[in-house]
């Protein structure tokens, strides 16, 4: 019995779904912003119709780009609030099953990735998620030779915006 087209996709879905939202809630800081992305990114796979070669890094590709594109359309949505700041709504608070603890760990985190360049943070994560050296400069339209360090100085910038944001809080 052969395996359909859409069988297929379940399976790259059952391998990938849960690295590709990770590293997009922690690029974004927004579970529920990285379900809609990871999912967005999924049904591009679906409806491209066949699968690539590496599946995994085309999903990275697609999802970053996708974050990318909602990053840019919230700044645009920012400039239009602040001009007319009758339309400001209340955004969403933490949830309150978090701990406190738990929560000031998380902001000073998000607060470091905030304060790096985009490239220094979308390297961290992909790398936290498991992706080789190769991975990155596919997914990320770098040289492989200069991974290692851009990597390195990523974790350096990490580690000072980290302590940065301890002190700050």
């Amino acid at each position: 019995m052969s395996r359909t087209f859409s069988d297929l996709v379940a399976e790259v879905h059952a391998a990938h779904s849960a690295s590709i939202f990770r590293f997009l809630d922690r690029l974004s800081g927004d579970p529920d912003l990285a379900a809609d992305l990871a999912q967005e990114a999924f049904v591009r796979l679906y409806r491209r119709g066949t699968l690539p070669e590496k599946p995994d890094r085309w999903l990275v590709t697609v999802a970053l780009n996708l974050f990318r594109n909602e990053r840019s359309k919230e700044r645009r949505q920012r400039g239009l609030r602040a001009a007319f700041p009758d339309d400001l709504t209340p955004g969403a608070g933490p949830s309150p099953s978090d701990r406190a603890e738990s929560r000031s760990r998380r902001a000073e985190v998000r607060s470091a990735l905030d304060r790096l360049s985009p490239r220094d943070r979308e390297l961290l994560l992909l790398r936290a998620e498991g992706y080789s050296y190769r991975d990155l400069a596919d997914m990320l339209t770098i040289n492989e030779a200069s991974v290692g360090t851009l990597l390195a100085r990523a974790k350096r910038s990490f580690e000072t915006a980290y302590e940065e944001a301890r002190r700050a809080s």
